[in-house]
């Protein structure tokens, strides 16, 4: 009688998470949720993050509400595919500050049997899509968009409002810098701007 080999290793399935939203909305706490969740199953996890992200650690993937995991700071997405070696969940944090490259280097990752957990603003200031994180939400299997609460008036927010005068794209910083405000209350903003 023939048996087959049941010892055939099965290419592990991959896939690419995005957790987006404004500021303030809890994208890096869910990050770091997962990770520790994947490093509870006993699988092995990478973490990475932009290099200019020093707000609150060198080297730590820090929330707001100062949860924290250790993680790489790399200066470009390139460098997660040379590093990511033998893992089974690679996470990226702030993707927003990372080139145009991450979506390609996370869907390698996936096809390459890797979960990949990615957070970042979905949206600048300005209210335009923000860096690679359009292309990744169109590419990924699984997008959860979570949300502020207005500083204004409680509603849900979606809009990192920019409190100083900047205009460049990126200005790291906080609630000294930016508040989380919904549609209403972020357009009410803008015309007065004006």
């Amino acid at each position: 009688m023939f048996l087959e080999n049941t010892n055939k290793q099965h290419k592990r399935n991959g896939w690419v998470e995005v957790i987006c939203g404004s500021m303030f909305s809890g994208k890096t706490e869910e990050l770091i949720r997962r990770l520790n969740r994947a490093k509870i199953a006993k699988q092995k996890v990478e973490i990475y993050k932009p290099a200019i992200d020093t707000r609150y650690d060198e080297e730590s993937v820090v929330s707001h509400d100062e949860t924290s995991i250790k993680s790489t700071p790399v200066q470009a997405a390139s460098q997660i595919l040379l590093l990511a070696n033998d893992v089974d969940v690679v996470g990226i944090d702030e993707a927003q500050f990372f080139d145009n490259e991450l979506a390609s280097v996370c869907n390698l990752l996936a096809n390459d049997g890797v979960r990949v957990i990615v957070a970042g603003l979905d949206m600048d200031y300005l209210g335009n899509p923000f860096g690679p994180i359009p292309s990744l939400m169109a590419t990924a299997e699984y997008v959860t968009k979570v949300h502020a609460i207005c500083m204004e008036c409680g509603n849900l927010a979606q809009y990192s409002y920019r409190l100083v005068e900047d205009n460049s794209l990126v200005l790291l910083g906080e609630t000294d810098n930016y508040v989380p405000l919904c549609r209403k209350c972020y357009m009410e903003k803008k015309k007065k701007e004006k």
